[in-house]
């Protein structure tokens, strides 16, 4: 072999063996970056089934889960056409049909990959509760629809049932807290850390059947029925919550009539809370149509009472303070008809129908107490005629109920729930916190993704882009320089060959 095809060879590999060197080198050194993938998204849908109307959250979170619970947000709401389920009790099949259109909105927002794995529950409150009261044969029948109605969507139905009224006050208390970020938020080192010295708030829920109140108390529950334990984002509450059927506001409304037409058994009604000059006619047994209310036997329910405003807001208040029992007894601080209840704590926060009564009279926005009592008398003392000139633009029910709904808020919070003029500061009238709508749904899911499989992170090494084309540049360049070497060699082989013959 020629001296100069020796040089060739040995100058070619030191030039790949140098190539290499450099490569490992470079890529040892360089500083390599963990980057997260994105996550996979997980969805669920709630059914909050009301006693007045039914809507339909749907939910997102990421599979990995902070602490044990999931960070959930909402997607959208839909609300669905019509009333509440339960007053579907004569048309069952009309109940599940109700729910459809909202589903099919859903199933247009989660992907279809995905919808199968969706979670999705449905959850009905004191209407509901009435209802399974009065005929539970028909409850069953409403819950049968409605579930045969869901099934037929490509979701991981897991049940349609009846909220307890503790489950619904402990769910709209996780809801507040979670969105005012008392229970865990993004902090400053891009991660999800439960705030240190941050008071949860408290929660007052008013629906249309039933009234709930949820708060930590500074002192231990000594009614082991009003006393709730969770465990989210890796920490112990301890609350205490009660609700109160019967005293929703839809509820409160009836149950004021009726006792109004008890006190003298006449066809002719007056209500002091109703405007004066306001009239209306109903049957008897439209009146008592809950179980809530019960119809005197003597009455004959074909009945038609006529009832009649006379807007005295003095005797409003009294025949408003009558629906409740306010005696305590000795032997423990209560709320009212003997439910035990600590004093009230800390900040809360008052959604749902406390927050429509009270905006309708522009009352939400951290008013003193006298100018809120100062509002409801005048509205409480206006004629028919002048409460229409002042809303103008609103239905004729909510015209009517304005002094009764506003008074029956004022005495459940003060005298029910006990308030007074140095706590009073301390209540916050909202509808939307973060523009999520405040209600039981998202801490129902809140609470259900504990039990949701979590999936890990998964992370992978990120280098940037100009190093991987220097790396690829040098790679080609050894690929070229062997495959040269492989065929000078070949070339020395079959000299050698030739040498020898």
């Amino acid at each position: 072999m020629s001296p100069r095809l020796l040089r060739m060879l040995g100058w070619g590999s030191a030039a790949v063996l140098g190539l290499l060197t450099v490569t490992v080198f470079v890529l040892v050194l360089i500083p390599a970056k963990d980057a997260v993938l994105p996550t996979k998204i997980k969805y669920g849908l709630v059914f909050d089934a009301g006693s007045t109307h039914t809507s339909l959250y749907i939910y997102r979170w990421p599979a990995h889960k902070e602490n044990g619970t999931g960070i959930v947000s909402q997607v959208e709401g839909c609300s669905v056409a019509g009333p509440g389920i339960s007053s579907y009790a004569d048309n069952p099949a009309g109940a599940g049909a109700s729910l459809k259109p909202c589903l099919d909105r859903a199933m247009k927002i989660i992907p279809a990959e995905q919808q199968r794995e969706t979670p999705t529950y449905l959850g009905a409150t004191a209407g509901m509760r009435l209802l399974r009261e009065e005929n539970s044969t028909k409850a069953e029948q409403i819950f049968a629809e409605v579930s045969k109605a869901i099934g037929e969507y490509p979701v991981d139905f897991r049940g349609a049932q009846i909220l307890t009224g503790s489950e619904e006050g402990s769910f709209g208390w996780i809801t507040v807290n979670y969105l005012l970020q008392t229970l865990v938020k993004f902090s400053f080192a891009e991660k999800w850390e439960h705030p240190q010295d941050t008071e949860v708030l408290g929660a007052l829920d008013l629906g249309g059947a039933s009234t709930q109140i949820t708060f930590q108390p500074g002192v231990p529950v000594e009614d082991r029925n009003t006393s709730v334990f969770f465990r989210l984002y890796g920490t112990d509450y301890s609350l205490y919550s009660h609700s109160y059927l019967c005293y929703g506001q839809k509820q409160v409304l009836k149950r004021l009539v009726a006792a109004l037409h008890q006190a003298n058994l006449s066809a002719e009604i007056s209500h002091p809370c109703y405007p004066q000059g306001y009239q209306e006619n109903l049957t008897v047994a439209e009146l008592y149509d809950s179980p809530c209310v019960q119809a005197p036997s003597s009455v004959n329910p074909d009945l038609v009472l006529s009832v009649m405003g006379t807007g005295d807001p003095a005797a409003c208040a009294t025949a408003v303070q009558r629906l409740f029992n306010f005696s305590c007894g000795a032997q423990w601080p209560c709320g009212f008809n003997g439910v035990y209840q600590p004093p009230v704590r800390g900040q809360f926060f008052a959604f749902s129908g406390f927050y429509h009564s009270l905006h309708f009279l522009n009352l939400t926005g951290g008013l003193s107490l006298s100018f809120v009592n100062t509002t409801i008398w005048k509205i409480c003392n206006s004629s028919w005629e002048q409460v229409q000139e002042l809303f103008p633009m609103a239905s004729r029910t909510q015209r009517r109920d304005a002094c009764t709904a506003s008074s029956y808020t004022l005495t459940l919070l003060l005298q029910g729930y006990k308030f007074n003029y140095t706590t009073w500061p301390n209540i916050h009238f909202v509808r939307q916190v973060a523009n999520v709508d405040v209600g039981w749904t998202l801490g129902c899911m809140l609470n259900l993704t504990n039990i949701i499989p979590s999936e890990p992170l998964t992370a992978v090494t990120e280098l940037p882009r100009s190093i991987w084309i220097a790396t690829t540049v040098l790679l080609a360049i050894m690929l070229i320089l062997t495959f040269c070497l492989l065929t000078a060699m070949c070339y020395q082989r079959n000299s050698s060959g030739y040498e020898q013959l």
